[in-house]
Order: C-alpha cells, then sequence, then structure tokens
C-alpha cells in the first residue's frame, strides 16, 4: 500500500493540482485545459506538482490505514458466502465497512491534505513550496491550523471509501460471476480502477467545500463546512459542487488500478510467506 501510494501520488498530482485550482478559484481557471495552460505557462511544469511531498506522506498513512482498517473489519466480521462460491455475498456489508474505514483514514490524512491545499493555490513562487506553508501555518495558528476542516475531511472521506471499497468489491463478484476466464489480476485492476471512479464521482460533491475550507486562512477546526456548502451551493448553483470531476475521475481510474493490484497482490505474498 506505501508504495502504491507514492506512485499514485506523484502519477495523479499534476490532474488534482488542476482540480484544487478549478475548486478554489472557478473565476480564474473556469476549464481544465484553460487551467492546465495558465499553470504551464505562467509557472512552469513543476508547479504541477505542487504539494506532491506532503500529498506522498499523507497517502502513505492514509492508505495503510483504511486498507489496514478495511481488512481488519473484515476478518472481525467475516462473510460467510466468501468461503462458498455458491452463495451470493452481501453486497451491502462492504459499503458500510468502507464508511467505518474513511473515519479512520481522514484523522492521519487530514495534516498533509491542509498544507497541500494551501500549497497548490499560491500562484508564483513566493512561499509556494510545502514547508514555506507549514511555517507559516504554525506561526499564524500553532499546531490546531494542521486540524482546520477536520469535519470537512469526515464528510468527503466516509461516502468516498464507502463507494471505494463497496464497489471494489461488487465488481470483483460481477467480474468472477460473469466472465469467470477472467485472471485475477486483471480483475484487480479493473475493479480497482472503476472502484476509483466511481468513488471520486460519489464523494465530488463533499470534496469541493471541502478543499475550499482547507485552502482558506480563516477556517476554523470544526464549523467551517456546511456554511461553505450552502454558500457555494446558493452562489453557484448545486453544479458547482461537481467542480473539478473531469481531471479527478481522468486520474482516479489509472491510480487506484495500480494500487489495488499492489495490495492484493502484496497480501497474497505476505499471507503466503511472511504471516502464513
Amino acid at each position: 500500500a506505501s508504495i502504491g501510494s507514492v506512485a499514485c501520488c506523484y502519477t495523479g498530482q499534476p490532474f488534482d493540482t488542476v482540480k484544487v485550482r478549478m475548486q478554489t478559484n472557478p473565476a480564474a481557471f473556469p476549464s481544465v485545459v484553460f487551467t492546465s495552460k495558465t499553470i504551464l505557462s505562467k509557472e512552469g511544469v513543476s508547479a504541477f506538482w505542487k504539494g506532491a511531498v506532503p500529498t506522498a506522506m499523507g497517502m502513505v498513512l492514509e492508505n495503510a490505514m483504511a486498507f489496514g482498517v478495511n481488512e481488519a473489519l473484515k476478518r472481525t466480521f467475516p462473510d460467510d458466502a466468501k468461503e462458498d462460491p455458491t452463495k451470493r455475498p452481501d453486497l451491502l456489508r462492504p459499503f458500510m465497512m468502507g464508511a467505518i474505514t474513511g473515519c479512520f483514514s481522514a484523522t492521519v490524512l487530514l495534516p498533509s491534505e491542509v498544507v497541500k491545499a494551501k500549497t497548490q493555490v499560491v500562484v508564483g513562487g513566493t512561499e509556494a513550496s510545502s514547508t514555506d506553508v507549514y511555517r507559516k501555518m504554525i506561526r499564524k495558528q500553532g499546531v490546531r491550523s494542521l486540524f482546520m476542516g477536520f469535519d470537512a475531511q469526515i464528510m468527503r472521506d466516509a461516502p468516498f471509501y464507502a463507494f471505494f471499497f463497496g464497489t471494489y468489491e461488487l465488481n470483483c463478484y460481477f467480474f468472477r460471476t460473469y466472465i469467470p476466464s477472467m485472471p485475477e489480476e486483471l480483475n484487480y485492476f479493473l475493479s480497482g480502477g472503476f472502484a476509483g471512479m466511481l468513488g471520486w464521482t460519489a464523494a465530488m460533491p463533499f470534496d469541493v467545500p471541502k478543499t475550499n475550507v482547507q485552502a482558506s486562512w480563516n477556517s476554523r477546526v470544526v464549523g467551517s463546512y456546511f456554511p461553505e456548502l450552502i454558500r457555494i451551493a446558493k452562489e453557484r448553483g448545486p453544479l458547482a459542487l461537481y467542480t473539478g470531476l473531469i481531471p479527478t475521475v481522468l486520474r482516479a481510474f489509472p491510480a487506484n488500478a495500480a494500487l489495488f493490484l499492489g495490495v492484493e497482490m502484496g497480501k497474497k505474498v505476505f499471507d503466503r510467506f511472511v504471516w502464513p
């Protein structure tokens, strides 16, 4: 999960930077193409990877927590149908376990998400590094600045992981049932990719206000999320809550396909040779 997390981060960071710019300043960055061209011409190629270091660190912790907690839940509350291929598995259970997993992963991901959001919205080279942003945060608001928008993180991650793990199990089941000749590795890859796309599609309305809350220097630890959600919906309409969906979905398939494939294959190796 850790190796896959770093690969996912640096592969998908350019798309994420474009998404954050569109979400926090839609007037200046109205489309994917325009945003990409503007960043490239005014700030250079490296600007697409702003915030990559805290993102990579956060994703390692996030995925270690997410896959660890989810696997622990599956082993603590096993589905008997998993042992009998003739029985239909409980398709609701993975969604509920995913939502619980999201609440745990949000706690370890939050500090890196706040630093990343504030770094990505900085235009130009002045105080543009993650280290500069981190120092400014600590100087202005202390350690609590790392936990701004805690409620926003929970609101985004709970539905994301519900659909992320839920649709992954659903996809795996359907592929095994209706295309039994499909290799397991291809099943993991396709199921993971589609799970990432569906997870982000479900979570996107919660992600837009989260990004705005965490990119702001005036947010609170708890209490800024719902006012921001209502403000965006009132001022820009409900569709504004899907701002940045295209670059997010484009990033989601390859990143999460590789992530799930790596996790599943790694799990098999560990189960066989390390913890049999």
